[in-house]
């Protein structure tokens, strides 16, 4: 019911402090997939009798019991709040009407007000113009293609089952009897249902997404012409002087990235947590990007609720295959040996750091009496499908990546580790990890912004093309960007690449969670502890998978960039 503009929590229609109309024998629950009960959909029926074509005028439709003091504050603080009544028609989310700021195009927002506040005065909308479009076909059936409900507060008392004004708004302070009334209009639409949808997925102002995929195209073309010229260029003549070396017998030195090759593939410290935190990586990008190719092609229309969460959530599960098969491969890579314990953390480790941080989040929304809770039997559903799917599918791709052989390296690791020279202070460890970490989130940033409203306004959000775009440039970026820093170090002598090049790149993890504390304070107006901690949390859950996203892709990138290079001189 929350518009999210100034809290997060959603509260059921039918929950016993708003005091609405039941219908006889109370609401009845209508089953939802997966993916609508984890966002918080909940859909009962109404007392609402809407007869096809049949015009209704100041119906009653039930008057309220006397709606105690506490309630009425309740009442009045969502009304504050800005909070949005959410109904359903046929399938089809009731809207009003409202201008973009931009182009003053017009176009369906879901959801109408609650009430309305000026100053103290807090009002009840009691009263709902609705406005039905209906299409009539060339079968003779009809078809439900639009629904507009205008709200409005007015005190009145039912005669015979008609609402008469008395004057004046519904203002609550406890004790009263609210009378609820409803007028239905029928037009006829040449709108076919296949179309229906169009005015709800209004992509607001497409300038902004194309300047914003300009904005990102741009970032790439320039670290593209910055790899061909410093690392094409540059290593040919590296690589065509290291090899001219061996020709020549009184120069015995090395010098450049060459002087570290018998040390670049040394295993870092805690392999093990890398190579999971890659594996789960390599899962998300799988996961996200198979996600986006259904959304491009029409199948996960807003029009099919639910669809996007339970395919997000059945490809996380299919695709950890690829997470137990990459962290396998990495870990022995890494001269690794402890494989069983290996097998249990890429199995467990992120999937279950995110449904720990779900689960503590989901304690709030029960607490708070939230109809975003997510129910007992669904989080057991949860767990069910991960032990089914995911457990067993991790496990056989750990089973099938260490039963290949190892993956070899180009060049021999010294038994003793060189000595890392003093680095400048822009390549030391953390101002480089810092700068790595601004292009990819760059990249991103105007959509991202897009998105943020489209989760916490309860917008549509629809430019699914623009994201795809967004997604493939952003891999580029993560990809250059970590090869570029990487080639910087090794010519510097620094050798230890392979955190460096995840955290690189995973930074953009943490500007996305910086940019949601900005957004925080300037786009919403929460004020409860509760609000705040659930916003910070899922914040905190998006940052999180977005670093263990880009921070895969960048050692993944670096990894296959270093055995390239030191493929392509030759070693005594």
């Amino acid at each position: 019911m929350s518009n999210l503009q100034k809290s997060v929590l959603s509260y059921d229609y039918y929950d016993k402090r708003f005091h609405f109309c039941q219908p006889e024998g109370g609401p009845k629950k209508k089953a939802e997939s997966l993916g609508s009960v984890l966002f918080g959909d909940r859909i009962y029926t109404s007392k609402f009798e809407l007869k096809l074509g049949t015009k209704e005028t100041n119906r009653v439709l039930c008057t309220s019991e006397p709606i105690p003091k506490e309630d009425a504050t309740f009442i009045n603080e969502c009304i504050k709040n800005d909070y949005a009544l959410n109904w359903v028609v046929d399938d089809l989310p009731a809207a009003h009407i409202t201008n973009d700021e931009r182009t003053s195009e017009e176009y369906y927002s879901i959801g109408f007000a609650l009430g309305s506040h000026q100053g103290s005065q807090v009002e009840l909308n009691n009263h709902y113009d609705i406005t039905i479009d209906y299409h009539h076909r060339e079968d003779g059936k009809y078809r439900v293609v639009g629904v507009l409900v205008t709200s409005s507060s007015k005190n009145q008392k039912d005669e015979n089952g008609v609402g008469v004004p008395t004057g004046g708004p519904v203002v609550l302070k406890g004790g009263e009897q609210v009378v609820y009334t409803y007028s239905v209009i029928w037009n006829s639409s040449a709108k076919p249902w296949a179309t229906r949808w169009d005015n709800y997925l209004n992509v607001l102002d497409p300038s902004i997404h194309w300047f914003s995929l300009v904005n990102s195209i741009v970032i790439v073309l320039f670290l593209t012409g910055m790899v061909a010229m410093i690392l094409i260029r540059g290593l040919h003549q590296d690589i065509s002087r290291y090899n001219a070396v061996e020709a020549q017998e009184d120069v015995q030195e090395d010098y450049g990235w060459k002087l570290v090759h018998g040390d670049v593939f040394r295993p870092p410290q805690r392999p093990m947590l890398l190579s999971v935190l890659v594996g789960s990586g390599a899962q998300i990008v799988a996961m996200t990007g198979l996600t986006l190719v259904f959304a491009v092609l029409g199948f996960l229309s807003p029009s099919n609720r639910g669809a996007l969460g339970t395919v997000m959530i059945i490809f996380f599960m299919v695709f950890s295959c690829i997470s137990g098969f990459v962290s396998a491969r990495i870990y022995k890579m890494n001269g690794g040996e402890n494989w069983k314990m290996n097998i249990g953390l890429s199995a467990t480790l992120v999937p279950g750091v995110i449904m720990s941080f779900l689960f503590a989040m989901n304690f709030f929304l029960i607490h708070s009496h939230s109809s975003g809770a997510v129910p007992f039997g669904t989080m057991l559903t949860l767990l069910g499908l991960w032990l089914i799917i995911s457990l067993p599918l991790s496990v056989a791709g750990s089973y099938l990546g260490f039963r290949k052989p190892r993956i070899e390296h180009p060049v021999r690791t010294n038994q003793i580790p060189r000595q890392i020279p003093d680095q400048p202070a822009y390549l030391r460890s953390i101002p480089s990890i810092m700068m790595g970490g601004i292009l990819p989130f760059g990249a991103i940033f105007i959509e991202l912004y897009f998105i943020m409203n489209s989760i916490w306004f309860h917008r549509v959000y629809y430019g699914i093309g623009f994201m795809f775009l967004v997604y493939i440039v952003l891999i580029f970026t993560c990809a250059q960007v970590t090869i570029l820093m990487c080639y910087f170090h090794i010519c510097s002598e620094d050798y230890h690449w392979s955190w460096r090049s995840f955290l690189t790149s995973g930074a953009a993890g943490l500007y996305v969670f910086l940019y949601s504390i900005l957004y925080y304070f300037t786009k919403l107006d929460i004020s409860t502890f509760t609000s705040t901690v659930l916003y910070l949390g899922y914040s905190a859950v998006i940052s999180i998978l977005l670093a263990v996203f880009t921070g895969s892709v960048g050692y993944l990138s670096c990894l296959y960039f270093l055995q390239k290079i030191f493929a392509s001189i030759k070693v005594d």
